[in-house]
């Protein structure tokens, strides 16, 4: 995979044409992880919606609560292999596979998560967030009471419904400015 080729099908803004904030940003971001996630340039294009996009981000994915970011970071590449989103699927199997300290995880959720080493609780918070990816029309309470079986409330249940539907969004324009995943990601967590 060569770096050459273009991230996005739309105009990327080089960094010193970004507004300070974004710029700040996305260069915290980079001096943490030593590049930048090729979604924060590609989203930079468009700057009210990058700051909207990514405050909802970090209001569901960084939250404390009941679900572990590992946990939430399951959710996304669930159903970003179901939404066939190359980005999401290997930017957030690094992540998970980081989370979760777990070489394996990722590729388990990613292929097959019913076949995954993970717990049955995991598998129902899956079985729902897939739900509500394909076919929020027929959750119903049933769906919701199998969640509290295994230990989910009602906020937890918010959590991981608004996951996948925001990744949903994210999956959709991710394929649609041909958003290609960095280099990096590929590797990450994995020795």
């Amino acid at each position: 995979m060569s770096e050459e080729l273009p991230v996005s099908r739309f105009p990327v803004p080089s960094l010193a044409d970004m507004p300070a904030d974004i710029r700040e940003r996305i260069e915290t971001v980079q001096e943490k992880s030593g590049f930048i996630p090729n979604v924060f340039l590609v989203l930079a294009h468009r700057p009210d919606e990058f700051r909207a996009f990514f405050a909802y981000h970090d209001a569901l994915m960084e939250k404390p609560g009941n679900l572990t970011k590992a946990e939430r970071e399951m959710i996304v590449v669930a159903t970003s292999n179901v939404n066939q989103c190359q980005y999401c699927v290997i930017a957030h199997g690094a992540i998970l596979r980081i989370r979760a300290k777990d070489p394996l995880i990722a590729d388990q959720v990613a292929i097959n998560y019913r076949k995954a080493d993970i717990t049955d609780r995991q598998k129902a918070m899956l079985d729902f967030a897939m739900k509500v990816s394909q076919s929020a029309q027929l959750v119903g309470d049933a769906d919701i009471d199998v969640l509290k079986a295994h230990g989910f409330d009602e906020e937890d249940v918010w959590d991981i419904a608004a996951i996948a539907a925001f990744f949903g969004l994210s999956n959709r324009l991710a394929n649609v400015t041909s958003m290609r995943p960095n280099a990096e990601f590929y590797s990450l967590g994995r020795g």
